[in-house]
């Protein structure tokens, strides 16, 4: 719709704007220089920016750091000074995610988010020194002061990467999933009491008159409920949220990082943050890959490993619960008993790789023939079976012949076949073991007199199944 050209100067104006408004906030909380601030999140905004959008987009941040500086002090060279050392800060940090951290997948690994915090540390302290010694050099600061300084914009820097670049990478390259009635109340419920505890213990709401008592320790559990009841995402918006609260209870005199002067009790707060940042993504990480195992394991135990259907296990899984569902709605539903003809041929002839990959055949045709609510199974050796749930025997012999046509057309060598038998709940069982058995008598008496079968079957199997 729009040119390559516009929508990168769309880009580049937006993370100009966005820098230049979290650079004049950063600002305000300056103490000890006008230059230095334990507040800065344009570092950790920068960084993501670069992590997304690539390194073109540096003209945004040179400017945007160029025009908050000089906005603010309105001194030309250190302006200048400043940008060009916040802009190479956030290049080498990008860069160096992107080459040793796996770029916007930094958070998804325990090992890239400890490798993150320490390219956080080295970056930082890259722009930290780059500062304090433009600031000194140009005349706005003097050499006495000079380790302050530098400690005071290594921890703002340091901080915001930390806090800020995991909050916005986290939202920008995670999709949102539906989300469930009960998970949003619990999501509520949790902002609501994090907020309260953010106030309580920075923000003077403590029912004491000492405001400052050491009672930070609060925090950690929300944290892990975000971690274990929610994911990366809520855990960094939880740390944003309280690094918010914290500096402005901080700068109001309450919490326990309150010291005699506005700079020391921000840099205790701010060593304290990026600490709390790095444990909570780790923390956050450990539990999603947690997950990530669990489901992949659960996933193991009910999948065939050849074909990548629903296995026994599965098969009697889904049968148990359609009896259930199907004793509650009174409506039927039906179980397919498939066996694949000729295999120990195909095997002798073809040998066993042409004779798995003729079992894997009739999976994915087994598979294409059904609807997204019926489950395709692997019996075991050359047998298979479909859960067809609300079908009766005219929509179990439908996919039956679907499958046989199918499987005839598909023009691979060898040609295959199948017989099959249909059962259905309740008439012919009414657990998973007789369902199953009924359909595979069906299936016997069509394998060896299918003829026969299908013009008259016998009246003991009609009892039991239709014959295909």
């Amino acid at each position: 719709m729009y040119s390559p050209f516009v929508r990168h100067a769309v880009v580049l104006s937006a993370v100009f704007a966005v820098y230049f408004g979290l650079g004049k906030l950063g600002l305000t909380f300056s103490a000890l220089n006008e230059n230095a601030t334990a507040v800065w999140p344009p570092s950790g905004y920068a960084l993501a920016a670069f992590i997304v959008f690539g390194p073109r987009i540096w003209p945004a941040v040179l400017a945007g750091a160029f025009l908050v500086y000089f906005t603010t002090t309105g001194a030309l060279l250190s302006s200048i000074a400043i940008g060009i050392g916040n802009t190479f800060e956030g290049l080498v940090a990008a860069t160096l995610v992107e080459r040793l951290a796996d770029g916007t997948e930094v958070f998804r690994r325990i090992r890239t988010v400890f490798r993150f915090a320490f390219i956080a540390m080295f970056s930082t302290s890259i722009g930290a020194t780059w500062g304090a010694t433009s600031v000194t050099l140009l005349g706005s600061a003097v050499w006495t002061d000079y380790s302050n300084i530098w400690m005071t914009w290594w921890l703002g820097d340091l901080s915001g990467t930390l806090v800020v670049t995991p909050f916005m990478l986290l939202w920008a390259t995670t999709p949102i999933g539906r989300v469930k009635p009960l998970e949003a109340i619990e999501a509520a419920g949790l902002l609501v009491l994090l907020v309260c505890v953010g106030l309580v213990v920075f923000g003077g709401q403590f029912p004491t008159d000492v405001k400052t008592y050491p009672l930070d320790f609060l925090c950690v559990p929300f944290l892990l409920w975000a971690a274990f009841r929610f994911g990366q995402r809520e855990v960094a918006t939880a740390i944003a949220l309280l690094s918010s609260i914290a500096v402005w209870g901080t700068l109001g005199g309450y919490g326990p990082f309150v010291q005699t002067t506005q700079d020391e009790s921000l840099v205790l707060l701010q060593a304290y943050t990026s600490v709390m940042a790095v444990m909570g993504a780790a923390l956050a990480t450990v539990v999603m890959q947690q997950r990530q195992a669990e489901s992949q394991l659960h996933e193991l135990a009910i999948t065939d490993p050849l074909t990548g259907l629903a296995n026994y296990r599965r098969l009697i899984e889904v049968l148990k619960t359609e009896i259930a569902r199907s004793s509650r709605t009174k409506r039927p539903f039906a179980v397919l008993f498939i066996d694949m003809n000729g295999l120990k041929k195909i095997n002798d002839k073809y040998g066993h790789l042409v004779g798995s990959r003729a079992l894997c055949r009739v999976a994915e045709t087994l598979r294409r023939s059904c609807r997204t609510i019926d489950t395709p199974a692997r019996f075991g050796g050359d047998e298979f079976a479909i859960v067809l749930p609300e079908t009766a025997d005219e929509g179990g012999t439908l996919v039956l012949k679907r499958v046989s046509e199918r499987l005839a057309t598909e023009g691979d060598k060898p040609v295959l076949s199948i017989s099959g038998g249909i059962a259905v709940f309740p008439r012919d069982g009414d657990s998973p073991t007789m369902l199953l058995r009924a359909a595979d008598q069906v299936l016997y008496v069509s394998k060896t007199d299918g003829k026969k079968a299908k013009a008259k079957p016998p009246a003991d199997q009609l009892k039991t199944g239709t014959l295909f």
